[in-house]
């Protein structure tokens, strides 16, 4: 089996969903990767109802949810910052949120430790990362369902940027629930490599974010044209045997016209993943 290709529906977000995945069922995508926001799939709202759409949807186009990101690194529900109160009230939200992955039939959550503060110790902020995964984590396990980690830019977070920080990670929480990913914009804008991900994380290796940039930018661009090094990357997942998930992770840089930019980002990447001996 080769790497499976996902949309991210942020992009989508003035559109109505059923845009999303129409165009995944056209453009040969093999998955969806749901974001977790309003209009679309905000998790409260999938609770009183929207999920049957949701369902519905995949049922009708037979294209999977199989990862499911909620809106929670920034705003509202930062679980690295504000009080024991909104730390708990943040976790309360992801319990939700793993609850309605599992009831559209995705494999992962995705979560993402952003900004703790500017006044937090390193001490403070991993002392309260461990305890919000550990206790997300033994959730996702009871429902059987996996929790992605993901390490952000600089930009975003000020203390989970690297490889590094998901290793220590999993030496402080020994949970087959709680796996990593590489997005391939933090290693980049920090000048470190995508692939030593796959050899640092081992079988925690579990999903990858692909886009575009520029150096020295979080910028997410569409696969190709930016100045990432995006062929040759799969020339080593080749190498690597790699066969797991990967999103195009589109966001809202092009907001205006979606449907486009989709269809040019995922043709892109067959043609990188065809070069490659990928496909």
């Amino acid at each position: 089996m080769s790497m499976q290709i996902g949309m991210f529906t942020s992009g989508y977000q003035r559109n109505p969903l059923e845009h999303c995945f129409q165009d995944a069922k056209e453009y040969g995508y093999d998955f969806i990767e749901l974001w977790g926001g309003r209009p679309h799939a905000y998790a409260p709202d999938l609770k009183a109802g929207d999920i049957c759409e949701v369902r519905r949807l995949i049922d009708q186009y037979e294209m999977p949810v199989r990862g499911y990101t909620p809106e929670h690194n920034a705003y509202p529900y930062n679980y690295m910052i504000g009080s024991e109160a909104q730390r708990e009230d943040a976790v309360n939200y992801l319990k939700l949120c793993l609850d309605m992955a599992k009831e559209m039939g995705a494999e992962f959550v995705l979560t993402s430790p952003a900004n703790g503060g500017y006044l937090a110790t390193y001490d403070q902020l991993w002392a309260r990362l461990e305890k919000t995964i550990r206790e997300l984590g033994d959730y996702a396990a009871k429902l059987e369902i996996k929790l992605t980690v993901e390490a952000l830019t600089p930009y975003e977070s000020n203390f989970f940027t690297r490889a590094n920080d998901l290793v220590e990670l999993f030496r402080r929480i020994d949970n087959p629930y709680v796996v990593g990913m590489c997005d391939v914009v933090p290693p980049f804008v920090q000048h470190e490599s995508i692939m030593a991900y796959f050899d640092k994380l081992g079988s925690k290796m579990d999903h990858m974010h692909i886009i575009d940039g520029d150096q020295g930018t979080d910028s997410h661009i569409v696969p190709g044209e930016g100045s990432m090094p995006l062929q040759e990357m799969m020339h080593e997942l080749k190498r690597i045997g790699y066969d797991g998930t990967a999103t195009l992770e589109l966001v809202t840089g092009y907001i205006n016209e979606p449907r486009m930019y989709a269809r040019r980002a995922v043709n892109n990447v067959r043609a990188m993943m065809a070069q490659a001996g990928m496909e």
